[in-house]
């Protein structure tokens, strides 16, 4: 199914199965870049995370927009994979993958954000799950259950060790001795995460393993999760009944360097718009700062840091072309240039930026950033285009 850049936005606007929508306002352009959403790579990932998994549940994250590829579509697809719990950041992410689901797919959602002040009465009517994160959103979480009069389920979110978001191990142990504060909360899910997962040799991920352990014990009747996309790749004690994957859904490395169990599922290409023939010693770009150092044909291609590829990969990525990687010399907000190196090339050519040759973590290596980043950083000027059904 093809969708327009307006309504992949919110895939659920096209109906799965549909014929293909391009509206006229958003034609193809022959000199735009062009993305392409496999939902069937994106259901093998699923396969091979339920595998290492061992039995415990998978559940998807599908925050920022499905990691910037969709998030209804996504969640849809992996639903008829098996999925039936899903992470998001906000609250109105939340929502909106409620409503993409819709009555025919009553997944468990979680809001990693918890309950913020007010957000209980859009919690409840959308029926989500807020993964709570201090003591002040225990008692405002608890405070709206007794005015809803039925239990309220919650996660508990405990930081072992990452200092981002959740109850230090003194609170959660205070909060799991005292009655009067749980009043009216059905505790689901005991959660934490990782901050050195993509290193299995890092002596902190079994440092944080040690403490989470203590955690689960204080709720003993919950569910307990740690591992995301990398803790999952760690071994069995790290999963306990549920993993979280996010970015090796999407095809990013566990460990932030290419899987080869896992496939792309961004495929990013555009086309070669000019080809000229550079001499030594000349410069390209803005700022003049990238000299070459002998003469060279190269490829200008219809696509920049506004279709996602990221400036900063420059002189470290490459570009997939006639059967070769080639050097991604600059990157502007428009266009790009590489060096054909021993190509012909022609105008009209397809360059691969992103894909099963131009592999997302190489791209973000180059960068200096991580996959996560560089997906959720694609652009929507292009053509979008889901393969596979949702």
């Amino acid at each position: 199914m093809k969708i327009s850049p307006s309504s992949a936005i919110s895939p659920a606007t096209t109906t799965p199965g549909s014929s293909t929508r391009t509206s006229d306002a958003h034609r193809r352009d022959a000199a735009s870049a062009r993305l392409t959403i496999d939902l069937d790579a994106l259901a093998d990932n699923y396969r091979v995370l339920a595998a290492e998994a061992s039995g415990a549940e998978v559940a998807p994250v599908c925050k920022a927009d499905g990691y910037g590829l969709g998030a209804v579509a996504v969640a849809r697809r992996l639903w008829a994979e098996g999925a039936r719990s899903f992470f998001v950041a906000r609250l109105a992410e939340g929502e909106a993958l409620r409503s993409g689901l819709g009555a025919a797919r009553p997944a468990v959602i979680h809001v990693l954000d918890g309950l913020t002040t007010g957000a209980g009465p859009r919690l409840a009517k959308a029926d989500l799950v807020p993964v709570l994160c201090s003591l002040p959103q225990v008692s405002e979480a608890a405070a709206f259950a007794r005015a809803l009069a039925r239990p309220l389920p919650v996660g508990l979110n405990v930081d072992t060790g990452m200092n981002r978001q959740g109850l230090s191990l003194d609170e959660a142990r205070a909060l799991a001795q005292s009655i009067d504060r749980l009043r009216g909360l059905d505790v689901q899910l005991v959660m934490s995460h990782l901050g050195a997962g993509t290193d299995p040799a890092d002596p902190h991920n079994p440092l944080q393993l040690s403490r989470f352990a203590v955690a689960r014990a204080l709720f003993p009747e919950a569910r307990a999760s740690l591992a995301a996309s990398a803790g999952a790749f760690l071994g069995p004690d790290y999963r306990f009944d549920m993993i979280r994957p996010g970015v090796s859904l999407y095809g990013g490395g566990p460990q932030e360097r290419p899987d080869p169990r896992l496939r792309a599922v961004a495929r990013l290409v555009a086309p070669i718009l000019d080809i000229r023939t550079v001499r030594a010693g000349e410069r390209l770009g803005y700022g003049a700062k990238v000299v070459m150092e002998r003469a060279a044909r190269v490829a200008v291609v219809g696509a920049g840091y506004a279709d996602g590829v990221i400036r900063a990969a420059r002189g470290g990525g490459y570009a997939w072309y006639a059967g070769a990687r080639r050097p991604m010399l600059i990157v502007n907000m428009d266009l790009l240039v590489i060096d054909l190196g021993d190509a012909a090339g022609r105008v009209g050519d397809e360059v691969e930026l992103l894909g099963e040759n131009a592999l997302l973590d190489d791209l973000a290596t180059a960068a200096g950033t991580v996959a996560h980043e560089v997906l959720v950083r694609l652009g929507r000027r292009g053509e979008r285009t889901y393969v596979g059904e949702i």
